[in-house]
């Protein structure tokens, strides 16, 4: 009799013991899961305002470009004007001359940047993997060409352009990228040196046992591991050749405007400066949203193609030599 009552406490003691610990541990659950949903609510807000200061400028301009004079002049009107004026954007197709303009730094910007690519991955290789005397020096002098301001050779390009007749033409921005000193060609080559270096030693020793020479290792091996590092060269190298102005402002005065030229002289047009690039707009005054709607104009196409290739841009970036 006493053996069944004390089993029958114990039994009753244990089913109490198990409820409690199974209310701790749903309490300690929804505390997680609230304390989870609080984290996420605060970095959601966190991202909102930072994706809200990088949005800013560009919501400014689209914000801008489809203003009139009026809402430019009325301070009650910041963000969304009283009536939609699709004559600046008309002003700016036609004061940039935008096919033309667009089809000249496309052309700059897509050559230069496939031949960066090309040429910055063989230097970037040779100093990573190939053995030969004076290579730090040469290593060297990449970096100090990366150091050096353009503003310091400028006149001693201009003058070595003009004596090979290449001044107004692509090739003043062509040939140099085919000798590894495109814009900002001294940074890609330290990518791809850097991602070179990273790669393991045996994947060369192993073909070149099976009698693969340098340029075949090279091209059927190296490149293709190194399409990471090709993407993220290719776009920095795109949207910097787009955006160039010092150098065009030198070399191209008369022929093969880029978009970058025709925005500034877009200006002397609408102040109305006589003779003029694009004798067009007589003697109208400065319209802020036109210029707003030139610049969309010059910032679509790169946001089109970072949007098409913003995901496989991510990845490169974290397997590239730019992570190390």
């Amino acid at each position: 009799m006493i053996k069944s009552y004390q089993h029958a406490t114990q039994t009753v003691s244990r089913f109490i013991w198990s409820r409690r610990m199974q209310r701790v541990k749903m309490l300690a659950l929804g505390r997680h899961v609230n304390d989870g949903w609080i984290a996420k609510v605060v970095i959601f807000y966190l991202l909102s305002i930072l994706a809200y200061l990088y949005l800013q400028p560009l919501l400014y301009v689209v914000s801008t470009m489809f203003k009139d004079v009026h809402d430019l002049l009325d301070p009650t009107v910041k963000w969304f004007p009283r009536q939609l004026e699709w004559g600046n954007l008309e002003k700016a197709w036609v004061g940039l001359k935008y096919p033309e303009a667009l089809a000249n730094t496309f052309t700059i910007a897509l050559v230069c940047s496939v031949i960066q690519v090309l040429v910055c991955s063989l230097s970037g290789y040779a100093l990573a993997k190939l053995y030969f005397p004076g290579r730090g020096l040469v290593t060297f002098c990449v970096i100090l060409t990366f150091l050096i301001p353009p503003q310091i050779i400028i006149i001693p390009l201009y003058a070595i352009y003009s004596k090979l007749g290449l001044l107004n033409t692509p090739f003043v921005f062509i040939v140099p990228a085919l000798f590894g000193q495109g814009l900002r060609s001294a940074l890609f080559i330290l990518i791809f040196r850097q991602f070179f270096k990273s790669q393991p030693v045996t994947l060369e020793e192993a073909a070149k046992l099976d009698g693969a020479s340098t340029f075949r290792l090279f091209f059927t091996i190296m490149l293709p591991l190194a399409r990471s590092a090709c993407l993220v060269v290719f776009l920095f190298s795109f949207i910097w050749y787009w955006n160039m102005y010092y150098e065009p402002s030198f070399f191209l005065t008369n022929k093969y405007i880029p978009l970058s030229i025709s925005l500034n002289r877009m200006n002397e047009v609408l102040t109305g400066t006589p003779s003029s690039y694009y004798s067009l707009f007589g003697s109208e005054s400065i319209n802020e949203g036109a210029k707003m709607a030139a610049a969309f104009l010059i910032m679509f196409p790169p946001l089109v193609i970072y949007m098409f290739l913003q995901r496989w841009f991510v990845e490169s970036i974290e397997r590239s030599g730019l992570v190390e």
